[in-house]
């Protein structure tokens, strides 16, 4: 007999709006309320609101503490970190595999957190116990007490701001990759600009027992702007059209950060950390195979995991990883992995259509959204 699911602080919200539910990580997550399509284009229009509840940090405090994330990260926290900084990065085994593809939060010189893809905040949370011993840097999961809601698209800073009239949510005060410690809603949270949309927007973490306060805040706010309840199905087809990977599907311990197109993300000039060595190696000697995109033509077709990628002559140079609905764009868009020597612009085929390879994001590749 399997146990039985567990809930976000949000599950009596979702049954009252009709959600349809699924089974994500042991919890009862929200896949759809209205449609996928509708609540994709709420996001990229208006507001798009999110909950991923098991998406949670994990507390780093103590002397060591940065002393240990530069042993398990590939980027150079004490070089690129300042306090109120959130960083991008990967941990790797020594072979330079992905164990995960997470996001850092500075709160100060020995506070931090990792906020880890949801099926893999165990593992991460037992590395980083593995890693640290010896060190002072006490490790603390705090996600069952901690809320979350991702407010994402082009008037999430409009609709914040009538909630938190003390904080400047502004790109010269509140810049990408920034966060701050603020009052929304009169509730006290770290709210970060940050998302997995490509859109302005915004995550926000808090007290668990405000969860109910602050999703009906939001919401009653968010009125004026159109703003709509997105479920998972929204959240994977946004990030398809920014091309952005998702672990266990476009990476994994088998692939590596410069595999994965996210060569950007690791500093190879930092000593001492996880993979370094093998990545170096890499770097040096060049990658046999890429992540890229593949957009095709129109929606009528989609391609699935594991499909064969091959030239119009028919040689393979690689297989699907993932794909979507890209509902903006107005077609299908996959992800995956060909030959290195298949360059952008490449036609390529999928069981029998057309698609054309990018290493950019389908949508908005300058990044003027997020920025905005």
């Amino acid at each position: 007999m399997s146990p039985p699911r567990k809930r976000t602080p949000y599950y009596d919200k979702f049954v009252a709006l009709g959600a349809e539910l699924g089974d994500r990580m042991g919890f009862d997550a929200a896949v759809v309320f209205t449609s996928t399509q509708e609540e994709h284009m709420a996001t990229r229009e208006a507001v798009g609101v999110y909950d991923v509840y098991h998406q949670g940090p994990i507390d780093i405090k103590g002397p060591d503490a940065q002393t240990l994330l530069q042993r398990i990260l590939v980027r150079d926290v004490q070089r690129r970190m300042n306090d109120g900084a959130v960083l991008y990065s990967s941990v790797c085994n020594e072979a330079g595999g992905m164990i995960d593809d997470l996001t850092v939060y500075r709160l100060s010189s020995e506070h931090f957190w990792l906020v880890a893809t949801p099926s893999r905040a165990d593992v991460i949370e037992a590395h980083l116990r593995e890693q640290g011993r010896g060190l002072r840097a006490y490790i603390t999961d705090i996600v069952a007490g901690t809320a979350y809601l991702s407010v994402q698209g082009p008037r999430s800073r409009e609709l914040l701001a009538r909630l938190a009239p003390d904080a400047d949510l502004g790109s010269a005060a509140l810049p990408y990759f920034r966060f701050i410690e603020t009052a929304v809603a009169e509730v006290p949270m770290l709210l970060s600009r940050t998302g997995y949309s490509g859109e302005l927007g915004y995550e926000l973490y808090y007290p668990r027992d405000y969860a109910s306060h602050l999703w009906d805040a939001v919401f009653e706010a968010g009125a004026e702007f159109d703003a709509k309840p997105a479920g998972l199905g929204a959240l994977r087809t946004t990030r398809m059209e920014k091309k952005y990977p998702l672990y266990g599907l476009d990476v994994g311990e088998e692939t590596s950060p410069l595999e994965a197109g996210l060569g950007w993300a690791v500093d190879l000039d930092k000593d001492g950390f996880i993979g370094r060595d093998a990545l170096r190696e890499q770097a040096n000697e060049g990658v046999a195979r890429t992540l890229v995109g593949i957009g095709f033509a129109d929606t009528s077709f989609m391609p699935a995991t594991g499909d064969r990628i091959t030239t119009p002559d028919g040689a393979e140079v690689g297989r699907i990883t993932s794909a979507e609905t890209g509902w903006f764009l107005g077609r299908n868009l996959a992800m995956g992995y060909v030959d290195g020597s298949v360059p952008a612009g490449t036609e390529v085929m999928v069981s029998s259509a057309n698609g054309v390879v990018t290493t950019e994001a389908f949508y908005d590749p300058e990044r003027a959204r997020v920025r905005a």
